[in-house]
């Protein structure tokens, strides 16, 4: 969020996503909604609809649910073509456009879309260039015996959602601390060391499309974040490292080949394995 990005969530029904949007809104201090995808959801069901209001003789316009601060969006890859580009178009723009008026969405805007990896059956997956505006994708996974026993007597004592309250005095001040990531320094050497990464996605045998200029964008923002998010106002290789996994390992499309013999979170750690770490310096 500190990004202005949104993530996309790979995982299986029931590890917490749901949970993860509310208390991000939660933290924030700002709305949350969230929207169920299924092949018959339309674009208006997303953006909003213009209708003919008889008693009032006008047509007048209805909100749909985008306009909220964090948008859960359920089984994103459900939803036919048509309704997941109205949803992309949002995210990118920031806007919707209902009839002859166009509305700006509130500010903070994240969306959390989910998708299961393991169900095909009445899918439409997402296209790879559609994949590219998610600023990030992440698999949660299942938590550990201890951990999973920690949740268990946790929620036997109270509701932990209920607990939580808005890290920020208000929402302006976690805009403010959006606007403070650019400011972040990063070295040439990290700069560098950065776009050398990037480059490397272009140039493997496995990799038919590396990562894009939007993708570099990200990235680079992403580690500032991290390093804001740690009391630092520059970044060291270690958050390169962090960041690149997640951000970079959904924007590759892989050859033929390189779907059967590896993964492109492999592809990855093989690039960050065989790249020479900048020496680290503060700043």
């Amino acid at each position: 969020m500190l990004c202005k990005g949104h993530v996309l969530l790979e995982d299986v029904p029931g590890t917490g996503k749901t949970m993860l949007a509310k208390t991000i809104s939660k933290l924030v201090g700002g709305q949350f909604k969230r929207l169920q995808f299924t092949p018959d959801v339309l674009p208006s069901d997303v953006t909003g609809v213009e209708f003919f209001n008889p008693k009032e003789k006008q047509f007048e316009v209805r909100l749909g649910p985008v306009m909220t601060n964090v948008l859960l969006v359920d089984e994103v890859n459900r939803a036919t073509p048509r309704t997941q580009s109205s949803l992309l178009e949002v995210m990118e723009e920031r806007q919707v456009t209902i009839g002859n008026e166009t509305i700006k969405l509130p500010v903070p805007f994240f969306v959390l879309a989910t998708q299961n990896p393991l169900e095909s059956q009445g899918t439409f997956p997402l296209p790879d260039a559609q994949l590219d505006r998610f600023f990030m994708s992440i698999g949660m996974g299942y938590p550990s015996f201890e951990e999973e026993q920690q949740m268990m007597r946790i929620y036997r004592e109270k509701e932990p959602l209920e607990e939580i309250k808005s890290y920020f005095s208000s929402i302006d001040e976690f805009v403010d601390l959006q606007s403070q990531v650019k400011e972040v320094h990063v070295s040439e050497d990290l700069e560098k060391y950065l776009l050398s990464i990037i480059h490397r996605t272009r140039q493997h045998e496995y990799v038919s499309a590396g990562v894009s200029p939007r993708g570099t964008l990200a990235f680079m923002k992403a580690v500032q974040a991290k390093a804001l998010l740690e009391n630092r106002n520059y970044i060291i290789p270690d958050d390169v490292k962090f960041i690149a996994p997640y951000l970079l390992s959904h924007r590759l499309q892989l050859t033929m080949e390189g779907s059967m013999l590896s993964t492109k979170r492999d592809i990855i750690d093989d690039i960050l394995h065989v790249m020479e770490t900048p020496v680290e310096e503060g700043v």
